[in-house]
Protein backbone atom coordinates (compact mmCIF):
# COMPACT_ATOMS: atom_id res chain seq x y z
CA UNK A 1 0.00 0.00 0.00
CA UNK A 2 1.29 3.54 -1.08
CA UNK A 3 1.88 6.22 1.32
CA UNK A 4 -0.75 8.34 -0.80
CA UNK A 5 -3.40 5.82 -0.01
CA UNK A 6 -2.33 4.94 3.49
CA UNK A 7 -4.08 6.15 5.78
CA UNK A 8 -4.50 6.08 9.71
CA UNK A 9 -5.60 3.05 11.95
CA UNK A 10 -8.10 6.13 13.59
CA UNK A 11 -11.42 6.89 11.81
CA UNK A 12 -11.54 10.20 10.27
CA UNK A 13 -14.33 10.89 12.86
CA UNK A 14 -15.39 8.99 16.12
CA UNK A 15 -18.80 9.27 18.34
CA UNK A 16 -19.88 9.61 21.95
CA UNK A 17 -20.95 7.31 24.23
CA UNK A 18 -23.17 4.01 23.81
CA UNK A 19 -25.21 1.97 25.65
CA UNK A 20 -24.62 4.49 28.90
CA UNK A 21 -21.38 5.11 28.45
CA UNK A 22 -18.92 3.56 31.16
CA UNK A 23 -22.12 3.07 33.53
CA UNK A 24 -24.04 0.73 30.94
CA UNK A 25 -21.37 -0.61 30.11
CA UNK A 26 -20.53 -2.10 33.62
CA UNK A 27 -24.45 -2.88 34.69
CA UNK A 28 -24.28 -5.32 31.29
CA UNK A 29 -21.19 -6.75 31.70
CA UNK A 30 -21.80 -7.55 35.21
CA UNK A 31 -25.60 -7.82 34.94
CA UNK A 32 -26.49 -9.62 32.23
CA UNK A 33 -24.60 -13.00 33.28
CA UNK A 34 -26.66 -12.51 36.39
CA UNK A 35 -29.41 -12.66 34.16
CA UNK A 36 -28.48 -16.03 32.76
CA UNK A 37 -27.60 -17.70 36.34
CA UNK A 38 -31.10 -16.31 37.33
CA UNK A 39 -33.17 -17.96 34.68
CA UNK A 40 -31.44 -21.18 35.30
CA UNK A 41 -32.25 -21.17 39.05
CA UNK A 42 -35.57 -19.50 38.94
CA UNK A 43 -36.72 -22.09 36.84
CA UNK A 44 -36.42 -25.61 37.03
CA UNK A 45 -36.77 -29.42 37.42
CA UNK A 46 -36.34 -28.97 41.15
CA UNK A 47 -38.82 -27.52 42.40
CA UNK A 48 -40.74 -25.16 39.64
CA UNK A 49 -41.30 -22.20 37.50
CA UNK A 50 -40.90 -19.86 38.96
CA UNK A 51 -39.27 -21.15 42.41
CA UNK A 52 -42.57 -21.76 44.25
CA UNK A 53 -40.76 -19.70 47.53
CA UNK A 54 -41.00 -16.63 44.84
CA UNK A 55 -44.40 -16.47 44.99
CA UNK A 56 -44.77 -16.19 48.63
CA UNK A 57 -42.23 -13.89 49.47
CA UNK A 58 -43.11 -13.09 53.51
CA UNK A 59 -41.83 -16.65 54.21
CA UNK A 60 -39.06 -16.66 51.58
CA UNK A 61 -35.84 -17.36 53.80
CA UNK A 62 -32.61 -18.02 51.76
CA UNK A 63 -32.16 -21.32 52.89
CA UNK A 64 -35.53 -22.32 51.39
CA UNK A 65 -34.54 -20.54 48.11
CA UNK A 66 -31.29 -22.26 47.68
CA UNK A 67 -33.16 -25.68 48.31
CA UNK A 68 -35.95 -24.68 45.36
CA UNK A 69 -33.14 -23.36 43.45
CA UNK A 70 -31.11 -25.98 43.43
CA UNK A 71 -28.11 -24.23 44.28
CA UNK A 72 -24.90 -26.29 44.34
CA UNK A 73 -24.32 -27.90 47.47
CA UNK A 74 -20.68 -26.89 47.20
CA UNK A 75 -21.95 -23.35 47.28
CA UNK A 76 -20.02 -20.81 44.38
CA UNK A 77 -17.80 -23.97 43.69
CA UNK A 78 -20.28 -25.94 41.66
CA UNK A 79 -21.24 -23.29 39.60
CA UNK A 80 -18.06 -23.92 37.61
CA UNK A 81 -16.18 -27.50 36.69
CA UNK A 82 -12.81 -27.93 35.31
CA UNK A 83 -14.37 -31.06 33.13
CA UNK A 84 -16.80 -29.51 31.85
CA UNK A 85 -14.40 -26.38 30.82
CA UNK A 86 -12.38 -29.20 28.84
CA UNK A 87 -15.09 -30.37 27.42
CA UNK A 88 -16.07 -26.28 25.87
CA UNK A 89 -12.79 -25.69 24.77
CA UNK A 90 -12.72 -28.99 22.96
CA UNK A 91 -16.16 -27.93 21.18
CA UNK A 92 -14.40 -24.67 20.55
CA UNK A 93 -11.16 -26.25 18.93
CA UNK A 94 -13.18 -28.94 16.93
CA UNK A 95 -14.95 -25.73 15.59
CA UNK A 96 -12.13 -24.03 14.46
CA UNK A 97 -10.35 -27.02 13.28
CA UNK A 98 -13.52 -27.23 10.98
CA UNK A 99 -13.25 -23.64 9.96
CA UNK A 100 -9.49 -24.88 8.95
CA UNK A 101 -9.88 -27.93 7.01
CA UNK A 102 -13.52 -28.48 5.25
CA UNK A 103 -14.01 -26.63 1.87
CA UNK A 104 -15.47 -23.23 1.74
CA UNK A 105 -15.88 -19.74 -0.40
CA UNK A 106 -13.37 -17.15 0.49
CA UNK A 107 -15.11 -13.60 0.54
CA UNK A 108 -13.10 -10.10 0.61
CA UNK A 109 -14.89 -7.62 2.72
CA UNK A 110 -15.73 -4.28 2.53
CA UNK A 111 -13.39 -1.70 2.08
CA UNK A 112 -11.09 -0.65 5.01
CA UNK A 113 -10.50 2.79 5.77
CA UNK A 114 -7.27 2.52 5.80
CA UNK A 115 -7.52 1.21 2.03
CA UNK A 116 -8.01 -2.83 1.13
CA UNK A 117 -10.30 -5.68 2.19
CA UNK A 118 -9.86 -8.48 4.69
CA UNK A 119 -10.62 -12.14 3.22
CA UNK A 120 -12.83 -14.45 4.62
CA UNK A 121 -13.26 -18.24 4.72
CA UNK A 122 -16.62 -18.97 5.27
CA UNK A 123 -17.97 -22.54 5.66
CA UNK A 124 -20.33 -22.55 9.12
CA UNK A 125 -23.52 -24.17 7.57
CA UNK A 126 -20.93 -27.19 6.76
CA UNK A 127 -19.34 -26.93 9.64
CA UNK A 128 -22.69 -27.07 11.93
CA UNK A 129 -23.71 -30.34 9.40
CA UNK A 130 -20.92 -31.70 10.39
CA UNK A 131 -21.31 -32.15 13.86
CA UNK A 132 -25.16 -32.78 13.74
CA UNK A 133 -24.18 -35.65 11.59
CA UNK A 134 -22.17 -37.00 14.22
CA UNK A 135 -25.06 -36.01 17.38
CA UNK A 136 -27.32 -37.88 14.75
CA UNK A 137 -25.49 -40.72 14.56
CA UNK A 138 -24.29 -41.30 18.32
CA UNK A 139 -27.72 -40.79 19.22
CA UNK A 140 -29.51 -43.33 16.39
CA UNK A 141 -26.55 -45.99 17.95
CA UNK A 142 -26.91 -44.97 21.61
CA UNK A 143 -30.24 -43.85 21.87
CA UNK A 144 -31.82 -40.49 23.89
CA UNK A 145 -29.04 -41.60 26.30
CA UNK A 146 -26.64 -40.53 24.16
CA UNK A 147 -23.51 -38.41 26.31
CA UNK A 148 -23.64 -35.31 24.60
CA UNK A 149 -27.35 -34.64 25.69
CA UNK A 150 -26.98 -36.07 29.34
CA UNK A 151 -24.09 -33.82 29.12
CA UNK A 152 -25.32 -30.57 28.21
CA UNK A 153 -28.62 -31.37 30.49
CA UNK A 154 -26.71 -32.46 33.31
CA UNK A 155 -24.24 -29.59 33.15
CA UNK A 156 -26.36 -26.21 32.06
CA UNK A 157 -25.32 -24.26 34.93
CA UNK A 158 -21.50 -24.67 34.63
CA UNK A 159 -22.09 -24.24 31.19
CA UNK A 160 -23.35 -21.30 31.14
CA UNK A 161 -20.47 -20.16 33.58
CA UNK A 162 -17.61 -21.43 30.81
CA UNK A 163 -19.02 -19.40 27.97
CA UNK A 164 -18.90 -16.57 30.12
CA UNK A 165 -15.54 -16.74 31.23
CA UNK A 166 -13.98 -17.17 27.80
CA UNK A 167 -16.56 -14.26 26.85
CA UNK A 168 -14.39 -12.26 29.19
CA UNK A 169 -11.10 -13.72 28.52
CA UNK A 170 -11.35 -12.89 24.48
CA UNK A 171 -12.96 -9.02 25.22
CA UNK A 172 -9.61 -8.63 27.64
CA UNK A 173 -7.10 -10.54 24.99
CA UNK A 174 -8.30 -8.31 22.48
CA UNK A 175 -8.28 -4.77 24.25
CA UNK A 176 -4.97 -5.92 25.06
CA UNK A 177 -3.87 -6.55 21.81
CA UNK A 178 -5.48 -3.26 20.68
CA UNK A 179 -2.93 -1.14 21.73
CA UNK A 180 0.01 -2.99 19.29
CA UNK A 181 -2.52 -1.43 16.34
CA UNK A 182 -0.18 0.68 13.82
CA UNK A 183 -0.45 3.43 11.11
CA UNK A 184 0.16 1.49 7.92
CA UNK A 185 0.75 -2.60 9.41
CA UNK A 186 0.57 -5.01 6.77
CA UNK A 187 -2.46 -6.78 8.25
CA UNK A 188 -5.27 -3.88 7.38
CA UNK A 189 -5.69 -3.88 11.55
CA UNK A 190 -7.37 -0.48 12.55
CA UNK A 191 -9.63 0.74 15.57
CA UNK A 192 -13.35 0.96 15.35
CA UNK A 193 -15.02 4.76 15.75
CA UNK A 194 -16.26 4.25 18.75
CA UNK A 195 -13.54 1.80 20.78
CA UNK A 196 -11.52 3.99 21.60
CA UNK A 197 -12.79 6.67 24.18
CA UNK A 198 -10.03 6.43 26.64
CA UNK A 199 -12.20 5.08 29.30
CA UNK A 200 -10.79 1.24 29.74
CA UNK A 201 -14.01 0.09 30.96
CA UNK A 202 -16.28 1.14 28.35
CA UNK A 203 -13.78 0.35 25.54
CA UNK A 204 -13.09 -3.01 26.70
CA UNK A 205 -16.83 -3.73 26.64
CA UNK A 206 -17.35 -2.17 22.83
CA UNK A 207 -14.65 -3.43 21.40
CA UNK A 208 -11.43 -1.35 20.69
CA UNK A 209 -10.12 -3.13 17.57
CA UNK A 210 -12.33 -3.71 14.79
CA UNK A 211 -11.64 -7.02 13.27
CA UNK A 212 -8.85 -8.85 15.91
CA UNK A 213 -7.36 -11.62 14.50
CA UNK A 214 -4.77 -14.12 15.15
CA UNK A 215 -2.63 -16.91 13.83
CA UNK A 216 -3.11 -20.51 15.20
CA UNK A 217 -0.20 -22.94 14.06
CA UNK A 218 -1.91 -25.47 11.82
CA UNK A 219 -5.26 -23.79 12.07
CA UNK A 220 -4.12 -20.39 10.18
CA UNK A 221 -5.83 -17.13 10.46
CA UNK A 222 -8.64 -16.97 12.72
CA UNK A 223 -10.90 -13.88 12.46
CA UNK A 224 -12.36 -13.31 16.16
CA UNK A 225 -15.30 -11.49 15.48
CA UNK A 226 -16.78 -13.35 12.64
CA UNK A 227 -15.92 -16.77 13.94
CA UNK A 228 -17.80 -15.58 17.26
CA UNK A 229 -20.62 -14.04 15.56
CA UNK A 230 -22.06 -17.54 13.70
CA UNK A 231 -20.59 -20.48 15.03
CA UNK A 232 -19.88 -21.75 18.55
CA UNK A 233 -23.04 -19.65 19.63
CA UNK A 234 -25.19 -20.20 16.79
CA UNK A 235 -24.42 -24.23 16.70
CA UNK A 236 -24.64 -24.40 20.58
CA UNK A 237 -28.29 -22.75 20.69
CA UNK A 238 -29.59 -25.55 18.52
CA UNK A 239 -27.41 -28.13 20.14
CA UNK A 240 -29.49 -26.95 23.53
CA UNK A 241 -32.95 -26.98 22.03
CA UNK A 242 -31.71 -30.68 20.84
CA UNK A 243 -31.09 -31.95 24.11
CA UNK A 244 -33.80 -29.82 25.79
CA UNK A 245 -35.96 -32.12 23.47
CA UNK A 246 -34.26 -35.33 24.14
CA UNK A 247 -34.69 -34.86 27.99
CA UNK A 248 -38.15 -34.33 26.80
CA UNK A 249 -38.74 -37.29 25.83
CA UNK A 250 -36.70 -39.13 28.83
CA UNK A 251 -38.78 -38.01 30.94
CA UNK A 252 -42.54 -38.65 29.64
CA UNK A 253 -42.07 -40.63 26.26
CA UNK A 254 -43.04 -38.50 23.88
CA UNK A 255 -41.98 -35.05 22.58
CA UNK A 256 -45.03 -32.44 22.42
CA UNK A 257 -45.54 -30.35 19.43
CA UNK A 258 -45.08 -27.15 20.57
CA UNK A 259 -41.20 -28.07 21.63
CA UNK A 260 -41.02 -29.38 18.07
CA UNK A 261 -42.22 -26.26 16.54
CA UNK A 262 -40.18 -24.21 18.36
CA UNK A 263 -37.24 -26.44 17.40
CA UNK A 264 -37.76 -26.14 14.05
CA UNK A 265 -38.26 -22.13 14.05
CA UNK A 266 -35.30 -21.70 16.16
CA UNK A 267 -33.33 -24.08 13.52
CA UNK A 268 -34.81 -22.56 10.29
CA UNK A 269 -33.21 -19.37 11.81
CA UNK A 270 -29.94 -20.52 12.29
CA UNK A 271 -29.49 -22.58 9.40
CA UNK A 272 -30.46 -19.94 7.27
CA UNK A 273 -28.15 -17.76 8.81
CA UNK A 274 -25.02 -20.15 8.27
CA UNK A 275 -26.37 -20.70 4.86
CA UNK A 276 -26.21 -16.82 4.01
CA UNK A 277 -22.83 -16.04 6.26
CA UNK A 278 -21.31 -13.92 4.07
CA UNK A 279 -23.91 -11.54 4.13
CA UNK A 280 -22.54 -10.58 7.47
CA UNK A 281 -19.72 -8.58 6.19
CA UNK A 282 -22.34 -5.64 5.36
CA UNK A 283 -23.55 -5.54 9.17
CA UNK A 284 -22.81 -3.44 11.53
CA UNK A 285 -21.53 -5.88 13.51
CA UNK A 286 -18.53 -6.20 11.28
CA UNK A 287 -18.15 -2.76 9.17
CA UNK A 288 -18.51 -0.07 12.19
CA UNK A 289 -19.16 -2.47 15.94
CA UNK A 290 -15.14 -3.33 17.34
CA UNK A 291 -14.83 -7.01 19.25
CA UNK A 292 -15.50 -6.53 23.05
CA UNK A 293 -17.30 -8.00 25.61
CA UNK A 294 -20.73 -6.91 24.36
CA UNK A 295 -20.40 -8.58 21.08
CA UNK A 296 -18.56 -11.28 22.61
CA UNK A 297 -20.62 -11.93 25.71
CA UNK A 298 -23.71 -11.20 23.15
CA UNK A 299 -22.77 -14.40 20.67
CA UNK A 300 -21.23 -16.70 23.18
CA UNK A 301 -23.72 -16.78 25.86
CA UNK A 302 -26.60 -14.68 25.68
CA UNK A 303 -27.86 -15.89 22.36
CA UNK A 304 -27.42 -19.66 22.86
CA UNK A 305 -28.92 -19.61 26.76
CA UNK A 306 -31.41 -17.13 26.73
CA UNK A 307 -32.62 -17.69 22.93
CA UNK A 308 -33.37 -21.26 23.94
CA UNK A 309 -35.40 -20.12 27.17
CA UNK A 310 -38.91 -22.03 26.14
CA UNK A 311 -37.35 -25.58 25.32
CA UNK A 312 -36.02 -26.05 28.23
CA UNK A 313 -39.42 -24.31 29.82
CA UNK A 314 -40.84 -26.79 27.55
CA UNK A 315 -38.26 -30.06 28.68
CA UNK A 316 -40.10 -30.16 31.93
CA UNK A 317 -43.08 -28.85 31.24
CA UNK A 318 -44.57 -30.13 27.86
CA UNK A 319 -47.17 -28.22 26.13
CA UNK A 320 -50.09 -29.95 23.42
CA UNK A 321 -51.00 -27.03 20.82
CA UNK A 322 -53.19 -29.74 18.94
CA UNK A 323 -53.81 -28.46 15.29
CA UNK A 324 -55.49 -25.03 15.94
CA UNK A 325 -52.50 -24.04 18.40
CA UNK A 326 -49.85 -25.24 15.49
CA UNK A 327 -51.94 -23.48 12.75
CA UNK A 328 -52.33 -20.21 14.72
CA UNK A 329 -48.51 -20.13 15.71
CA UNK A 330 -47.82 -21.07 12.05
CA UNK A 331 -49.97 -18.10 11.06
CA UNK A 332 -47.93 -15.87 13.67
CA UNK A 333 -44.66 -17.12 12.18
CA UNK A 334 -45.50 -16.64 8.72
CA UNK A 335 -46.72 -13.57 8.83
CA UNK A 336 -43.81 -11.88 10.27
CA UNK A 337 -41.53 -13.80 7.78
CA UNK A 338 -43.33 -12.35 5.29
CA UNK A 339 -42.75 -8.85 6.21
CA UNK A 340 -39.47 -9.27 7.31
CA UNK A 341 -37.86 -10.88 4.20
CA UNK A 342 -40.35 -8.74 1.78
CA UNK A 343 -39.39 -5.63 2.92
CA UNK A 344 -35.45 -7.01 3.23
CA UNK A 345 -36.04 -8.31 -0.61
CA UNK A 346 -37.81 -5.44 -2.00
CA UNK A 347 -34.60 -2.96 -0.47
CA UNK A 348 -31.73 -5.37 -1.79
CA UNK A 349 -33.27 -6.03 -5.06
CA UNK A 350 -33.46 -1.64 -5.32
CA UNK A 351 -29.85 -1.67 -4.16
CA UNK A 352 -28.75 -4.16 -5.96
CA UNK A 353 -30.65 -3.31 -9.65
CA UNK A 354 -33.39 -0.47 -9.75
CA UNK A 355 -34.88 -1.48 -13.13
CA UNK A 356 -36.27 -4.72 -11.70
CA UNK A 357 -39.62 -4.46 -12.74
CA UNK A 358 -40.55 -5.90 -9.11
CA UNK A 359 -39.60 -2.78 -7.38
CA UNK A 360 -38.87 -0.29 -10.29
CA UNK A 361 -42.01 1.71 -9.56
CA UNK A 362 -41.46 2.80 -6.27
CA UNK A 363 -40.48 6.36 -5.57
CA UNK A 364 -37.39 7.58 -3.77
CA UNK A 365 -34.85 10.19 -2.80
CA UNK A 366 -31.80 11.11 -4.09
CA UNK A 367 -28.93 12.41 -1.30
CA UNK A 368 -26.18 14.08 -1.51
CA UNK A 369 -23.86 11.34 -1.01
CA UNK A 370 -25.12 9.61 -3.78
CA UNK A 371 -27.53 6.98 -2.20
CA UNK A 372 -30.92 6.80 -2.94
CA UNK A 373 -33.81 6.50 0.12
CA UNK A 374 -36.69 4.65 -0.44
CA UNK A 375 -39.97 6.47 0.74
CA UNK A 376 -42.80 4.29 -0.98
CA UNK A 377 -43.65 0.43 -0.98
CA UNK A 378 -42.38 -1.21 2.28
CA UNK A 379 -39.51 1.49 2.93
CA UNK A 380 -42.41 4.09 2.24
CA UNK A 381 -44.67 2.16 5.25
CA UNK A 382 -41.81 2.53 8.24
CA UNK A 383 -37.90 3.48 8.80
CA UNK A 384 -37.54 -0.09 9.60
CA UNK A 385 -40.11 -2.46 8.40
CA UNK A 386 -38.17 -5.50 8.53
CA UNK A 387 -37.73 -4.96 12.31
CA UNK A 388 -41.08 -4.94 12.88
CA UNK A 389 -41.29 -8.34 11.30
CA UNK A 390 -38.62 -9.73 12.77
CA UNK A 391 -39.67 -8.94 16.09
CA UNK A 392 -43.50 -10.54 15.55
CA UNK A 393 -41.79 -13.79 14.63
CA UNK A 394 -40.34 -13.77 17.88
CA UNK A 395 -43.59 -14.46 19.22
CA UNK A 396 -43.58 -17.48 17.77
CA UNK A 397 -41.09 -18.83 19.43
CA UNK A 398 -43.01 -17.56 23.08
CA UNK A 399 -46.50 -18.38 22.46
CA UNK A 400 -45.71 -21.91 22.20
CA UNK A 401 -45.26 -21.97 26.01
CA UNK A 402 -49.17 -21.29 26.35
CA UNK A 403 -49.54 -19.28 29.73
CA UNK A 404 -46.68 -20.42 31.62
CA UNK A 405 -45.76 -21.92 35.21
CA UNK A 406 -45.44 -25.05 36.68
CA UNK A 407 -44.74 -26.79 40.31
CA UNK A 408 -42.77 -30.04 40.59
CA UNK A 409 -44.27 -32.07 43.75
CA UNK A 410 -41.67 -35.26 43.93
CA UNK A 411 -42.79 -38.73 45.20
CA UNK A 412 -46.30 -38.39 44.82
CA UNK A 413 -48.71 -41.07 45.63
CA UNK A 414 -49.88 -41.80 41.85
CA UNK A 415 -49.95 -44.99 40.69
CA UNK A 416 -49.44 -43.77 36.71
CA UNK A 417 -47.20 -44.44 34.16
CA UNK A 418 -44.56 -41.73 32.80
CA UNK A 419 -46.27 -39.44 30.70
CA UNK A 420 -49.71 -40.25 31.37
CA UNK A 421 -51.80 -36.78 32.95
CA UNK A 422 -52.65 -35.40 36.03
CA UNK A 423 -56.16 -33.84 36.03
CA UNK A 424 -55.73 -32.43 32.73
CA UNK A 425 -53.34 -29.89 33.18
CA UNK A 426 -49.68 -31.50 34.19
CA UNK A 427 -47.71 -34.76 33.53
CA UNK A 428 -46.09 -37.59 35.48
CA UNK A 429 -42.47 -38.07 34.97
CA UNK A 430 -40.54 -40.89 34.49
CA UNK A 431 -37.43 -42.06 37.28
CA UNK A 432 -36.64 -43.86 40.29
CA UNK A 433 -39.25 -41.47 42.14
CA UNK A 434 -42.17 -40.58 39.98
CA UNK A 435 -43.41 -36.92 40.56
CA UNK A 436 -45.81 -34.84 39.16
CA UNK A 437 -45.75 -31.74 37.21
CA UNK A 438 -48.22 -29.74 37.55
CA UNK A 439 -48.92 -25.75 36.93
CA UNK A 440 -50.90 -25.21 40.39
CA UNK A 441 -50.43 -21.70 41.70
CA UNK A 442 -47.53 -21.30 39.57
CA UNK A 443 -49.96 -20.85 36.05
CA UNK A 444 -49.04 -17.18 34.87
CA UNK A 445 -46.01 -16.71 36.28
CA UNK A 446 -43.90 -18.29 34.12
CA UNK A 447 -44.42 -16.37 31.61
CA UNK A 448 -42.26 -14.06 33.10
CA UNK A 449 -38.98 -16.21 31.65
CA UNK A 450 -40.88 -18.10 28.75
CA UNK A 451 -41.63 -14.29 27.39
CA UNK A 452 -38.95 -12.52 28.54
CA UNK A 453 -37.40 -12.88 24.71
CA UNK A 454 -40.36 -10.94 23.44
CA UNK A 455 -39.70 -7.90 25.77
CA UNK A 456 -35.99 -8.03 25.47
CA UNK A 457 -36.01 -8.36 21.67
CA UNK A 458 -38.25 -5.44 21.41
CA UNK A 459 -35.68 -3.50 23.80
CA UNK A 460 -33.05 -4.53 21.53
CA UNK A 461 -34.65 -3.49 17.88
CA UNK A 462 -35.78 -0.24 19.46
CA UNK A 463 -32.33 0.38 20.15
CA UNK A 464 -30.43 -0.96 17.07
CA UNK A 465 -33.20 1.40 15.35
CA UNK A 466 -31.83 4.23 17.34
CA UNK A 467 -28.57 3.19 16.20
CA UNK A 468 -28.77 3.11 12.76
CA UNK A 469 -30.90 6.36 13.04
CA UNK A 470 -27.40 8.08 14.47
CA UNK A 471 -25.36 6.39 12.02
CA UNK A 472 -27.83 7.48 9.11
CA UNK A 473 -27.64 11.40 10.69
CA UNK A 474 -23.90 11.41 10.29
CA UNK A 475 -23.64 9.96 6.73
CA UNK A 476 -26.85 12.13 5.05
CA UNK A 477 -26.70 15.14 7.50
CA UNK A 478 -29.69 17.26 6.12
CA UNK A 479 -30.75 14.62 3.55
CA UNK A 480 -32.06 12.65 6.17
CA UNK A 481 -34.01 15.07 7.81
CA UNK A 482 -35.79 15.39 5.02
CA UNK A 483 -36.04 11.90 4.56
CA UNK A 484 -37.53 11.68 7.84
CA UNK A 485 -40.55 14.18 6.91
CA UNK A 486 -41.23 11.95 4.10
CA UNK A 487 -41.19 8.80 6.35
CA UNK A 488 -42.43 9.88 9.84
CA UNK A 489 -42.86 6.70 11.37
CA UNK A 490 -39.55 4.06 12.60
CA UNK A 491 -40.91 0.73 13.42
CA UNK A 492 -44.53 0.35 13.22
CA UNK A 493 -47.09 3.27 11.71
CA UNK A 494 -48.97 5.10 14.30
CA UNK A 495 -47.05 3.62 17.45
CA UNK A 496 -43.44 4.64 16.70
Amino acid sequence: MSKSTRRSVLPAKTHGYEFGGPLGAFVISFGLPLVCYSVAFLCNDVSGCPVPSILHPRSLTLGKFKEEAGWPRDGFKGLASLRVTGFVLVYYFFSLVLQAVLPGVVVPGLQLRSGGRLEYKFNAFSSAVTVLLIAAVGTYVQGPDFPLWTFIWDNYVQLITVNIGIAFFLASFVYYNSFSVKAGNKHRRELAAGGHSGNMLYDWFIGRELNPRIEIPVIGTVDIKAFCELRPGMLGWILLDLAFVIHQYKLYGFVSDSIILITLFQSLYVFDALWMEPAILSTMDITTDGFGFMLAFGDLVWLPFIYSLQARYLAIYPVQLGWLGIAGILAVQGFGYWIFRSSNNEKSRFRTNPKDPRIAHLQYMQTKSGSKLLTSGWWGFSRHPNYLGDWIMAWSYCLPTGIAGYVVKHGSPVVMSHGDMVDGEGYVSGGPVKQQVLQGEAKGWGMVITYFYVLYFAVLLIHREMRDEEACKRKYGADWDEYKKRVRWRILPGVY
